[in-house]
């Protein structure tokens, strides 16, 4: 499955760059651009001042003459007010609830970093996530079996790095996001393109890391138009993860032993505009301000991460869990014009070797706390919850339109539809997530409103024959609105 898919996403992405007439100019291979891809594509137009001003230069407060050393703060608050119909016998606090209505904080963030010499360079970041009315007040708390945070303020990052050869190789520690397999694994919050991310990137998000970022070294940079990334990390304790499995059984689940390193790395040849990699962190889209065109591939294994059950006597099986994936992403302009229409487009194939029979289903911000559902027949979650990840093979995709800027006074739109289809080998179904919606772009990133409608499958363990099956299909409305300080 693995070898049809990636030539069919590589294929397709090879006729895009001819989509665009022009392109903005290109930074020279090598040359490290001094921004983050979030500043990149966050940067409005601004009228040069008339003397220069040197105690706050593009939002960073300089350190030397030429602020060429400095330090800088963002801020990020995305909002959600949401309809979500219920997964079959969803309750909150034990009682049914056949649908929900909710307003929460889907992500708070606050970023600290710094050039604190021509080498050295420090990053780190704080927030919270799904800070809805369910979610334990004042601290991190406990998370339910399907939820991945409960709206906890925490450390999200914490990297300290030094250039060993200035933009071609870098040495960094700390806890953060330098992960392997795609581009989305390490996602720019604050310029995703749709609603959210595609978190089926995030393999171990909340398992055997924290929300994403791991425990890691790395060595990073850009070797002519090859930019790269490899790390070796110290996954976290699974009797830590919210909803461990406690014994092995014949489905894989994440083993308790001491857990071994894990290896991963991701490497993007950018035929077109160079991309920053000051930070991790990916951009979703530069609504038009860069041209870019990438194909990337990458991995994570981990010897022994996983286990299960097998024979009669039943004996134990470690596993190692292996992931890849290929991808592209094209980001560019229509036109010449300052104000051009833009378009956006990403797609992985991605390959997930959990174990026999593993699933793990994803649940933003869960409407939900329970279920009334028997225990023999709890697959499909409680919530909003689906089966995001699994053993087996999966394609994502994504594709957005901006329409020239000023449309409607100083402000435009960008639809857009993303979509994931999972072929999971514990499912007799496959899995296929929509999502469909619209950003009003007030002021680009800095201010926006996104709507959209996204629609899942509900499975079932059917008791004719123990197979999982889809059921139905339950959808949800969320506006968000972003407000981006960066």
């Amino acid at each position: 499955m693995k070898r049809l898919l990636a030539p069919a996403v590589l294929g397709v992405a090879l006729t895009l760059p001819g989509v665009a007439t022009a392109q903005a100019p290109t930074t020279t291979p090598g040359q490290q651009p001094p921004q983050t891809q979030a500043e990149q594509a966050t940067d409005q137009p601004r009228p040069a001042p008339p003397v220069p001003n040197f105690f706050l230069k593009d939002g960073k407060l300089p350190l030397n003459a030429d602020a060429s050393h400095y330090v800088k703060f963002t801020l990020l608050n995305q909002v959600w007010m949401r309809y979500n119909e219920s997964n079959p016998g969803s309750t909150v606090g034990g009682y049914n609830v056949p649908n929900t209505f909710d307003i929460g904080i889907w992500r708070f963030r606050i970023q600290f970093y710094g050039q604190l010499t021509d080498r050295v360079f420090i990053y780190s970041q704080i927030g919270l996530n799904n800070l809805s009315y369910n979610a334990d007040r004042k601290s991190g708390g406990t998370p339910g079996a399907n939820q991945s945070g409960t709206g906890g303020f925490f450390l999200h990052d914490a990297v300290a790095e030094y250039a060993i050869v200035k933009n071609k190789l870098s040495f960094g520690a700390g806890l953060g996001a330098w992960n392997g397999l795609a581009r989305y694994a390490s996602s720019s919050a604050g310029t995703i393109m749709g609603l959210d991310l595609p978190t089926l990137e995030e393999t171990t998000n909340d398992v055997t890391d924290q929300f994403g970022r791991k425990l890691s070294i790395y060595l990073k940079g850009k070797l002519g138009k090859l930019d790269y990334r490899v790390a070796l990390s110290d996954p976290l304790l699974y009797q830590k993860a919210p909803g461990y499995v406690a014994t092995p059984g014949p489905n894989a689940s994440f083993a308790l032993t001491p857990p071994k390193p894990q290896y991963q790395g991701y490497f993007s040849y950018q035929f077109k505009d160079q991309e920053s990699n000051l930070t991790p962190y990916t951009a979703g889209t530069y609504l038009g301000k860069k041209a870019v065109f990438n194909i990337g591939a990458g991995f994570i294994v981990q010897p022994d991460a996983m286990w299960y059950t097998q024979g009669n006597p039943t004996n134990v099986q470690s596993k190692t869990m292996q992931q890849y994936a290929v991808d592209v992403f094209y980001d560019a302009p229509l036109t010449t014009a300052p104000d051009a229409a833009s378009v956006s487009f990403y797609a992985a194939a991605l390959h997930y070797d959990y174990g026999p029979g593993y699933i793990r289903n994803g649940a933003p911000m869960n409407p939900a706390t329970g279920t009334s559902n028997p225990s023999t027949n709890t697959i499909g979650g409680f919530g909003n919850s689906y089966p995001e990840y699994g053993t087996g093979n999966s394609v994502y995709s994504q594709l957005g339109y901006k329409f020239k800027d000023n449309l409607v006074g100083t402000s435009t739109f960008m639809p857009y539809v993303a979509y994931q289809h999972s072929r999971y080998a514990r499912l007799a179904n496959d899995v296929n997530f929509y999502d469909i919606g619209v950003n009003w772009l007030i002021t680009g990133h800095t201010s926006k409103f996104s709507l959209a409608y996204q629609n899942r499958p509900y499975y079932i363990t059917r008791a004719s024959d123990g197979l999982n099956v889809v059921d139905s299909r339950r959808g949800a409305v969320i506006l968000q609105y972003q407000v981006y300080f960066n």
